[in-house]
């Protein structure tokens, strides 16, 4: 079984991903490692807006589905029970996950609640007002690029979305109900 992972930032699509590695043994596979990988290589600064003009270069330079198309070839080579691929951003990445019988799974939560999640782990591209955090997301549900994200139209595919404004548990136990509709 392979799940992707699409969300809006700070949604809680990490602690799926480490809920699922953790307790239920799959293997995880990392847009954003891929990412920062090709952003170290060509000495970029590590920061949001890089983030983004590298995932819009590579889909540019390989298909708009490189990184699923990557990621599912890994997959394939590894053979692993279970696998998870995150963060699916593009909708050709989408729709080459589902065309490949990956179940597409969702994670938002309310836009404050995420932005004080992404204030707490302060990660290299987390360094944001609020106002940059909602500039930022705005470009990303939506990007002009036709290489960009559409995050919002990639969660309108998912196969189910969590909402993550509560606890920890209360998010693990939605995770459990849609694990529970699968063959896991």
């Amino acid at each position: 079984m392979i799940i992707g992972i699409t969300g809006t930032d700070g949604a809680g699509k990490g602690t799926v991903v480490s809920y699922l590695v953790e307790q239920k043994n799959f293997t995880h596979y990392s847009a954003r490692a891929l990412l920062l990988q090709e952003i170290e290589r060509q000495g970029l600064p590590n920061d949001r807006t890089h983030m983004r003009l590298v995932a819009n270069e590579l889909r540019k330079q390989y298909g708009n589905d490189y990184v699923a198309r990557h990621y599912l070839n890994q997959v394939a080579k590894d053979k692993p029970k279970n696998s998870i691929i995150e963060s699916i951003r593009a909708v050709a990445e989408a729709e080459l996950l589902k065309q490949n019988g990956v179940f597409l799974l969702a994670v938002d939560a309310d836009q404050a609640i995420r932005y004080e999640r992404v204030q707490r782990r302060r990660s290299s591209s987390d360094k944001v007002t609020f106002k940059q955090f909602q500039e930022h997301e705005q470009l990303e549900i939506n990007d002009p690029d036709p290489h960009g994200m559409q995050k919002q139209k990639v969660i309108d595919m998912a196969d189910a979305i969590v909402y993550n404004n509560g606890t920890i548990e209360e998010l693990r136990a939605q995770v459990d109900s849609v694990l529970a509709t699968m063959y896991i």
